[in-house]
């Protein structure tokens, strides 16, 4: 059900807000509004990583600016740590103050579904009616299930391995928060840096797609049908888009323009703009299934053509019967305020959530012997077809495609996302590699160099 907001101000996710004095020139007038827009996003981007690491993941205010609000996109990062934060923990509220005319940025957390901005000018959203508990602890079940009876038996050679996952060794600068490897489903190393650990989540960024990847699947719906996006279907029939299959959304060739390489959606991740109303208005540049270009906005018109067709009850429960089946007590998918899954992006988990799903995929999508996915899925997300990217990787439907090239064997596959984020899965050795990071600017991640020494290793 979409929330109803009161006494909001709604301003278009482009137009900006400081009223100009009349002496200002026109110029001086847009370098404002831009200056404003910048600080009004940077704020929504505090308010949501407050948001999130406090309630979702229990971390305090000062781990999370010292970590998860370091080294961000360079429009931000020397804003957010002058913008000041109040943190209501009864009402779970992340306000974040930008500018003399204009109300804070707000996030709210509600139970099971994270945190939800506020559009800019908006007040909060209404929240649960008691105080948030901490984030859940151990489960007392067996592994997978659970977290019991973990031991990882390690080698000498593998602990080396791992341990220069946090060293820098895999890439200048980066800043790796956990490892889980699996081997034949058993944990068989696990390492966490300070002020994190298995029960503690972070964003998932884009690897939240290949769990949408997967949604579609566990959907049934047939991924060569037209995408149902209501604002491109008519009467005449005159709107081309209305032929993009959800196959080329999930393979990231829809032929819609995006104004940049990844299709950056800060209005949405951080603006408080809605899914439903920026993302369908994107042009056709070249007809569908010519082109790859990774575009954020693929997969969250992949998300929403899944809302329409199945119905929001099942829509909401499809995430968390996911989650609930394979044990993942520490993952929550958050949403824009109409409740609309921000998909490409904005989902928290921990390592060993994410190494439960890798060997979900490996396991071809079934846990316990109940098949969750429809026989040939994996097979589906996991072949290249189409055009490709223009690197040495290939990509399937929503998952990375590596082999030899990258050094690792033939049919080898990755969730991957900014800032350091992957689940890596090696069929042929049983092997699921789960990487966390916060790795700031450019820094890079070798995950395909990490996981051929952890397979070299004895």
């Amino acid at each position: 059900m979409t929330v109803t907001m009161r006494r909001v101000l709604l301003l278009p996710a482009l137009i900006l807000f400081s009223a100009p004095s009349l002496a200002q020139s026109p110029q001086s007038v847009r370098a404002d509004d831009r200056a404003n827009w910048v600080r009004a996003v940077a704020a929504g981007y505090k308010a949501a990583f407050l948001c999130g690491g406090i309630f979702n993941a229990g971390r305090s205010e000062r781990q999370i600016e010292a970590v998860e609000l370091k080294g961000i996109y360079p429009e931000y990062d020397a804003i957010v740590p002058t913008l000041a934060a109040r943190v209501d923990r009864r009402r779970a509220v992340v306000s974040v103050t930008f500018d003399r005319q204009l109300p804070p940025r707000h996030a709210t957390w509600r139970a099971g579904r994270g945190c939800t901005l506020s559009p800019i000018g908006a007040p909060p959203l209404p929240g649960d009616r008691i105080a948030p508990a901490p984030p859940a602890g151990p489960d007392p079940r067996a592994w997978p299930l659970g977290d019991a009876g973990i031991a990882p038996r390690s080698s000498a050679a593998l602990e080396r391995v791992v341990e220069r996952a946090f060293t820098g060794t895999y890439g200048s600068g980066t800043d790796t928060l956990g490892v889980v490897v699996l081997r034949d489903g058993r944990v068989v190393a696990e390492r966490y840096r300070d002020g994190f650990g298995p029960f503690v989540a972070n964003r998932t960024w884009s690897v939240a797609k290949s769990i949408i990847g997967t949604l579609v699947g566990m959907s049934g719906i047939d991924p060569n049908r037209p995408a149902n996006i209501r604002e491109w279907t008519s009467r005449d029939g005159v709107d081309p888009r209305a032929r993009i299959t959800i196959d080329q959304l999930l393979r990231m060739s829809s032929g819609l323009h995006s104004d940049t390489a990844g299709n950056r959606t800060d209005a949405i991740y951080f603006g408080g703009t809605t899914v439903s109303e920026q993302v369908p208005g994107w042009p056709l540049s070249l007809r569908p299934g010519e082109r790859f270009r990774y575009a954020n906005n693929d997969i969250l018109l992949a998300a929403r053509s899944l809302r329409a067709s199945v119905g929001d009850a099942r829509y909401h429960a499809l995430p968390q019967r996911l989650f609930t089946t394979l044990g993942m007590r520490h993952t929550v998918a958050q949403s824009d305020w109409h409740d609309d899954l921000i998909a490409s992006s904005d989902m928290w988990t921990t390592a060993r959530d994410l190494a439960r799903l890798g060997q979900f995929w490996l396991q071809d999508g079934v846990r316990q012997g109940r098949r969750l996915l429809p026989a040939g899925w994996m097979r589906y997300m996991t072949t290249a077809k189409g055009p490709q990217p223009e690197r040495s990787e290939g990509y399937g439907a929503t998952l990375w495609l590596f082999g030899a090239a990258q050094g690792l064997p033939a049919g080898s596959y990755s969730a991957q996302g900014n800032r350091g984020q992957y689940v890596m899965v090696v069929p042929s050795h049983r092997l699921v590699v789960v990487r966390r990071g916060e790795d700031p600017g450019s820094a890079r991640f070798d995950v395909a160099r990490f996981t051929a020494e952890l397979i070299a290793a004895p």
